[in-house]
């Protein structure tokens, strides 16, 4: 009796040893599965630091946040006199936006180049989802924070056929909303059948928009079909050089 459990001890243990590989990859399945890869985006994100992007365009969007500051402030200084002039309507644009937080572009979706962008800071950082992400520039609207861990966020970019933005024509406010189609160009649904509205004409985020900040910088109509039912469509040229991001401002 004693030789038989001695037996089927020693049998456990060599069962044990030739399985436990086996057993160490689905506990590591299983933490993946629980932590929804989190730990694999962080720990991809520290070893791919050496290769992010140069400070080029950090320097970039240094320079553009720079003169978006000289704008608000001469923004305020003429609302000031208008005041004094006794007239207190505000002056177009919005002013004291947030200046946000840098972050370098880390990797792309390798299966959808316009759908999504990994950026090099999270939660540690102060990026919440929901932010609104924006290239290089006078604040142009690159797509929003759908996720984030300690050390990276994902952007869901405005090009990916899941987004919705509610936008207008800058000069007009004529209201519509933007699709992205799964390419460079999205797609936009005007709301009225009588829209005025050209190539050329600049779209902005819509004043109305529960996602985003009013008046971001959009894109800029590149055609228009007068003909679509139930009311007029344009393919947008989006004013972000998407392909070619290698830092945005996290809003």
């Amino acid at each position: 009796m004693v030789l038989g459990r001695q037996f089927a001890r020693l049998a456990d243990r060599r069962i044990l040893l030739a399985y436990w590989p086996w057993l160490l990859v689905l506990i590591g399945l299983v933490l993946v599965r629980v932590s929804k890869g989190a730990p694999i985006v962080d720990l991809y994100a520290l070893l791919s630091r050496p290769f992010w992007p140069g400070t080029a365009q950090s320097e970039w969007v240094r320079q553009a946040q720079r003169v978006e500051d000289q704008q608000r402030i001469a923004q305020l200084e003429l609302q000031l006199e208008q005041l004094h002039q006794g007239a207190a309507r505000p002056a177009e644009g919005a002013v004291g936006r947030a200046a946000g937080i840098r972050a370098a572009v880390i990797s792309r979706r390798s299966e959808g180049w316009w759908q999504q962008l990994e950026l090099g800071a999270g939660s540690l950082q102060g990026l919440r989802p929901g932010a609104a992400v924006t290239g290089p520039g006078p604040a142009a609207l690159v797509g929003r924070v759908v996720s984030v861990t300690p050390t990276t966020a994902r952007v869901a970019l405005l090009t990916d056929p899941a987004s919705r933005v509610g936008v207008e024509l800058r000069g007009n406010g004529s209201q519509g909303l933007l699709r992205g189609m799964g390419t460079s160009r999205p797609q936009l649904q005007f709301l009225d059948k009588d829209v005025e509205v050209q190539p050329g004409d600049v779209v902005v985020t819509s004043s109305a928009s529960s996602l985003f900040p009013p008046g971001l910088i959009v894109g800029v109509i590149q055609s228009v079909d007068q003909q679509a039912v139930p009311a007029p469509q344009a393919l947008v040229q989006l004013v972000a050089p998407v392909q070619a991001l290698d830092w945005v401002q996290v809003r």
